[in-house]
């Protein structure tokens, strides 16, 4: 019995309207911003700070 879940039609559509509407909001942000947003975990701690300007770090201390 194969245990790997299947991927419908409908989910990869969805999926990849959410990929494309993705990209079009990174591209509006970056030539907003005049540079690239940052990739992995760089990413991740602009993402953290942009919301309240403290780093994730920071966060997790209190």
């Amino acid at each position: 019995m194969d245990d790997e879940p299947k991927s419908s039609k409908a989910g990869e559509r969805a999926a990849e309207g959410l990929r494309e509407a993705t990209a079009k909001e990174e591209a509006k942000i970056e030539s907003k911003i005049g540079h690239d947003l940052a990739k992995g975990a760089d990413r991740f701690e602009e993402r953290a700070k942009s919301s309240d300007g403290r780093s994730a770090k920071e966060k997790q201390k209190g």
